[in-house]
């Protein structure tokens, strides 16, 4: 059974830095591209980046680019999310999710204010 597990979400001022992990299990992580999301208050969930198998190719929303960094250690079955000069609008749930098994952890709230 798939399980994915998000923590390192919390409360930051602007201009901080969170990493987010996704822990998962009952999987060939390593063959599997990975995906965070988020959805805000009120909000669609949008897609916020993606890390393939393999070589771990990389592609980001243009509202994170150049300030989160997805990664992925195939050790520890284990996708992070690293958000630096993170912003108000940053605020959401952040899911992490294997797109090929359609299956999503439960989220962890980042909250960024002052």
């Amino acid at each position: 059974q798939v399980h994915l597990v998000e923590s390192g979400g919390g409360l930051v001022q602007p201009g901080g830095s969170l990493r987010l992990s996704c822990a998962t299990s009952g999987f060939t992580f390593k063959n599997y591209a990975m995906k965070w999301s988020r959805q805000a208050p009120g909000k669609e969930r949008e897609w916020v980046a993606t890390i393939t198998s393999g070589p771990g190719s990389t592609n980001y929303a243009d509202s994170v680019m150049g300030r989160f960094t997805i990664s992925r250690d195939n050790a520890k079955n284990t996708v992070y999310l690293q958000m630096n000069i993170l912003k108000p609008e940053d605020t959401a749930v952040y899911y992490c999710n294997v797109p090929r098994l359609n299956s999503w952890g439960q989220g962890t709230h980042v909250t960024v204010s002052s």
